[in-house]
């Protein structure tokens, strides 16, 4: 369902917020589509994984997160964290007083209109034990098989985007995956990491002789984003501000390659514990 237009200022500011690098991806997905946006992005790197959290200690850390962009003068928060937005979403949603789009639901949605019949959700083992993917396309009417690929974020973060190594991992998570939903018609990224490895997963795909639509929620959540806007025409260049919570070299270096192109200075912000 396409959302109402806000009233919003000619440049709106839109804060993204991830753990991690990840969320990069749905940044770039939405540097095309809203002209003149002014974007500030969170990285929480000190206090990754998220996974490996509560749920009480996730909602904690992500809203103080949140907190912080719309002090920023966010007009609206996108949570570019499946974790986060599995687990953590309503909390952050009643911290907020600006309006919030999470990750699942735009990507399930993305999901419905291609399927027909059963989506096979690639995801970390902290968001496919969520089962919030499942819940969602269930709820659309779709079945649903959600596969845990713990490898694939480090390799990611290894820059093995195209390596031999990533190939045979990619292709024994499948080959499981296959196993258990032979039926499945639309693959979904339900990771922010996985972007980058869709020209890989669909090189395996066909090697596999299992031809699938390819979902990536990143760039769906990035439309979704974009519903809340009046179309914008002012032509003005959007802008982007970054701040990491830890290791801001590191957050340079690997969000280059996430973004698609060179970050611009990313600043050091102290969240506490």
């Amino acid at each position: 369902m396409t959302a109402k237009p806000l009233i919003l200022p000619p440049n709106p500011t839109i804060g993204v917020f991830d753990s991690g690098f990840g969320g990069l991806t749905v940044l770039g997905a939405l540097l095309p589509l809203i002209p003149g946006a002014k974007y500030i992005y969170l990285g929480d790197t000190a206090r990754l994984p998220y996974g490996s959290k509560s749920r009480e200690t996730i909602a904690r850390y992500a809203v103080s997160s949140a907190k912080f962009l719309e002090e920023q003068g966010a007009d609206l928060l996108c949570v570019a964290c499946n974790t986060a937005s599995a687990l953590a979403l309503p909390e952050i949603e009643q911290a907020l007083s600006i309006p919030v789009v999470g990750v699942i639901q735009p990507g399930a949605e993305a999901a419905r209109k291609e399927s027909s019949r059963s989506v096979l959700v690639l995801a970390t083992v902290a968001t496919t034990q969520s089962h919030a993917y499942a819940e969602a396309l269930t709820s659309l009417g779709l079945g649903v098989t959600e596969k845990a690929c713990p490898l694939l974020v480090p390799l990611v973060e290894e820059g093995w985007i195209d390596h031999h190594v990533t190939a045979e991992v990619l292709r024994i998570y499948l080959a499981e995956a296959f196993a258990e939903a032979p039926d499945a018609d639309t693959l979904l990224l339900g990771c922010t990491h996985y972007p980058l490895l869709q020209p890989l997963i669909e090189r395996t795909l066909a090697q596999m002789n299992h031809p699938m639509t390819v979902i990536d929620s990143a760039a769906a959540t990035a439309a979704r984003v974009a519903e809340h806007f009046a179309p914008n025409h002012a032509g003005n260049p959007a802008t982007c501000r970054f701040y990491a919570t830890d290791s801001i070299e590191k957050f340079q270096r690997l969000g280059t390659s996430f973004l698609g192109q060179p970050l611009a200075e990313v600043h050091l912000l102290d969240l506490g514990g």
